[in-house]
């Protein structure tokens, strides 16, 4: 006997100036028609934080609890070619959403994954709202105006969401189309390894964040004036070059993340102004690897980067001025050396 057709009441309005369809339905049931498109950053596909489970344990517990509610939790049923969903109009404004059993998830879960997360046997009813026929890149921008300012959503997942939606990331963006360039250039050695804040196969290995990146090198996009010369393009081949020669030179420490500071953020942020410093200097010559292995190998080695190291402790932006102040120190003892035995 084949599986009945899946119908739930709507009402039907609009919510700002798109189209919505209101409801409510067992938890279980909204679980089991919609998925969250969870960023992948190995395909770039998706644009949602990774799970997280601690919150969704809290709702599951907390919705069981007497006198206990919600906002609609938001979807979206995006356009499908099969007839998998449809709306059903029955009288002004009310609908029926019918739903074929085998569609599968038709709904994207624009906000309410955690909500929902661990609610797959759950009969409660919860109200829900959904958005019609938005495709991939209206919803990032619903999602990015919603959970902008929310609590715990990674400001690294908000920034891909900026590049994802610029007309010209290069240009109105620079320090964070560099950011990306790292990540994604496999001749980098930061390939993959930037926290983007979804889920990668490569997750154990990532080193810091897309956002702490980007930081650090906006402030070398400020210290050295490249941009006045140098395409987006041009200065992120020069990073990536930059990056290349400190992985050449400090090979150990670069291999163990954990032991050393050169990949946290207060390692990120001096390094980047040391960078500056370097391209300041070079007075038009080529900024390539060859160029800053030159330049580092005089002195990065002699800087101690243990995590429990002189370094120990100057977390966050107020103590990058310190570690700055370090690596340069041991540039000038290392060129008075040389004076001194010339």
């Amino acid at each position: 006997m084949p599986e009945r057709l899946i119908e739930i009441p709507c009402e039907v309005g609009t919510s700002g100036h798109r189209p919505v369809i209101l409801g409510f339905a067992p938890a279980k049931l909204l679980f089991a028609l919609s998925f969250a498109d969870v960023l992948n950053e190995d395909t770039r596909q998706g644009y949602q934080r990774r799970f997280n489970e601690k919150h969704s344990l809290d709702f599951r517990k907390y919705i069981h609890e007497p006198n206990s509610t919600t906002i609609p939790l938001t979807f979206n049923l995006r356009p499908r070619t099969d007839n998998g969903w449809r709306l059903h109009e029955v009288g002004p404004g009310k609908a029926i959403l019918q739903i074929e059993p085998t569609a599968g998830k038709v709904m994207v879960q624009v906000d309410c994954q955690h909500r929902l997360g661990f609610l797959d046997n759950v009969e409660i009813s919860l109200p829900f709202m959904s958005f019609l026929n938005l495709d991939q890149h209206a919803e990032m921008e619903i999602f990015s105006v919603i959970n902008s300012k929310a609590k715990g959503l990674n400001n690294s997942l908000l920034d891909f969401h900026a590049a994802a939606m610029a007309t010209d990331l290069g240009k109105d963006r620079p320090e964070l189309f560099v950011a990306l360039q790292l990540n994604s250039n496999s001749e980098s050695p930061w390939y993959q390894q930037l926290d983007l804040g979804g889920k990668s196969t490569s997750g154990l290995r990532r080193r810091a964040s897309l956002r702490t990146m980007q930081k650090a090198i906006k402030k070398f996009l400020t210290q050295s004036r490249i941009m006045r010369s140098k395409t987006p393009e041009s200065v992120a081949e020069t990073v990536i070059s930059f990056w290349a020669a400190v992985a050449t030179v400090l090979p150990d420490q670069w291999k163990s993340p954990r032991a050393f500071l050169i990949n946290k953020g207060i390692g990120v942020y001096a390094l980047m102004s040391i960078a500056a410093d370097l391209y300041s200097e070079s007075h038009g010559q080529p900024c390539d690897k060859r160029f800053y292995v030159a330049k580092l190998a005089e002195f990065l080695p002699d800087v101690d980067w243990r995590s429990a190291g002189p370094m120990k402790g100057l977390g966050g932006l107020g103590g990058v001025p310190s570690a700055v102040a370090m690596i340069r120190q041991a540039r000038s003892k290392r060129a008075l050396k040389v004076v001194a035995n010339g």
